[in-house]
Parts: structure tokens; C-alpha cells; sequence
């Protein structure tokens, strides 16, 4: 057993806060560090179905990667769901914590995972912090070119995606960049390390479209598909450095979005 306190530590060699953006909300958002934690739950967005499973199962520490009090809160009440959601934890003495970015871009983090589960080589950070060899995304190399259907498809099959979108900018696949979550914003941070295709999981049509005009191929294999692995994966990290803590990623989590074909029928 471990108190929050203890666990945030661990949290902070995981994911030093430093290596957060400025805009994000990490570390501990809610709760008391004296509290003592037995069972601690990872999961990626603090809903209203995860809260209650994380009270129903007697959870004293939830690490979400998406941070809750993302916005300055003005007032907490049972009319909205967010509301809901912390009142819920509070009642049942959950504390919250969230590495956000800063799991993103650590050495352990999502980012280096999905370089890794692409089969990439000679791994490296996409966007160097200043002062420091972290930083956000990764690039590396496959071992041979394929095209980038064929790549799109391994994509999907890697990270158990439902459907993959795919900008071609009319090059082979050989060097990638890999940014989780909502990062085409690293586009043209892929450009300048060479890379012929970008991997995230959602982007806008605009970034879209600056793609195929710089020529780079850009694959979006879902905002939850890109960082669920990774808060699993957190979880088990914590169990191997958390004697006597039971940790587990939510096993009510799911990804609010699914591809239907047209015309399908209910």
C-alpha cells in the first residue's frame, strides 16, 4: 500500500511534469496526499460510467491522461457532467491525477510506445525540448518502404483501430513520425526530420489538406486508438513499481466513435 503522495512521485519519474506543454493541467488535480491507495485505475477520459466504476470498485487514486479542470472551473454542480463526474469522486474519496503531455512525450511514454509497436528503428524525438533530448513525438525508420495503404492497414491492425483515414502525399513509406492524440500540428516538425509520413489520431481537414500540399503522407488512426495503449501500459508500469497496489486500466472505457458504411442498415 502506497499513500497519493508516494504515488505521485512515482508518477513524476514516469513522466516529469516538465516535459508537459504550458497550456495543459497536470499532477495531482484532486484529492489528499495522506490518503492511503490499495487499488489505483488508469484510464484515458474521466467520464461519468469510469467515475462510477472507479467508486463502485473502491479506487483511491485515478490517473487520467486527460486532465479534468482542463478550463478554470467557475462552479461544480450536478448540472453538468463534468459536475457529476467530480462530485461523484469526491463523495467516494478518489484522487485524480493526470501526466497528460508529459506522459506524451517521456521516454516511457505513448509516443516512444507507438514508435516501438510500428516496428520503427533508430527512434528519436520529433520536437526537442530546448536544454534537453526530450520532447514531443518520435520519428524512426521501417526496415523497408511499403506503400501507405498497406502501411495505413498495419496501422490499424497495431492499434486495434475500427476504421483508418489516410491523406496520401504521394510517397512511399520508409521514415515516420509518430505524434498521439490531436497532433497535426507536428506536421511540418515531420517535414523538417524527413519523414514521408506522419501517424496521429485525429486532425482537421485544413491539416489535411496542408499534407497533401507538403507532400507528406498523414494517417489518423483515431484520437482513442492512439493513446489507449499507452494508458494500459501505464498501468502496468505502476503495478511493477507499487508493492501492494492493485493497478488496472478501466474496463468500461471505450471509444465514443464508430465507423458505420453508408447505407448500412440499424
Amino acid at each position: 500500500m502506497a499513500t497519493v503522495g508516494e504515488i505521485c512521485g512515482v508518477l513524476h519519474e514516469i513522466a516529469p511534469l516538465e516535459l508537459a506543454e504550458s497550456w495543459d493541467n497536470v499532477g495531482l488535480l484532486l484529492g489528499d496526499e495522506s490518503a492511503e491507495v490499495r487499488r489505483l485505475m488508469t484510464c484515458l477520459t474521466l467520464t461519468e460510467d469510469v467515475a462510477a466504476e472507479a467508486v463502485e470498485g473502491g479506487v483511491g487514486l485515478v490517473v487520467s491522461h486527460h486532465p479534468i479542470f482542463f478550463r478554470p472551473v467557475k462552479r461544480l454542480t450536478s448540472g453538468d457532467a463534468e459536475g457529476r463526474t467530480v462530485l461523484s469522486l469526491l463523495r467516494g474519496g478518489v484522487a485524480v491525477y493526470s501526466a497528460h503531455t508529459a506522459f506524451d512525450s517521456s521516454s516511457a511514454g505513448i509516443n516512444q510506445q507507438l514508435a516501438v509497436l510500428l516496428g520503427l528503428s533508430g527512434i528519436r524525438v520529433l520536437r526537442v525540448l530546448a536544454g534537453g533530448e526530450a520532447g514531443g513525438g518520435r520519428f524512426g525508420e521501417l526496415c523497408e518502404s511499403v506503400g501507405v495503404r498497406e502501411f495505413a492497414k498495419r496501422v490499424g491492425v497495431v492499434l486495434g483501430a475500427s476504421g483508418v483515414q489516410v491523406v496520401s502525399g504521394g510517397r512511399a513509406v520508409r521514415r515516420v513520425g509518430v505524434a498521439c492524440g490531436a497532433a497535426a500540428e507536428y506536421l511540418r516538425d515531420a517535414v523538417a526530420c524527413g519523414c514521408d509520413t506522419l501517424v496521429t489520431g485525429e486532425a482537421r481537414f485544413h491539416a489535411a489538406l496542408e499534407a497533401r500540399s507538403l507532400g507528406i503522407n498523414l494517417i489518423l488512426a483515431g484520437h482513442y486508438a492512439s493513446e489507449r495503449g499507452g494508458v494500459d501500459d501505464l498501468a502496468r508500469q505502476l503495478g511493477v513499481r507499487l508493492a501492494g497496489v492493485e493497478c488496472f486500466a478501466s474496463r468500461r472505457e471505450s471509444d465514443p466513435l464508430f465507423w458505420a458504411a453508408a447505407g448500412e442498415a440499424e
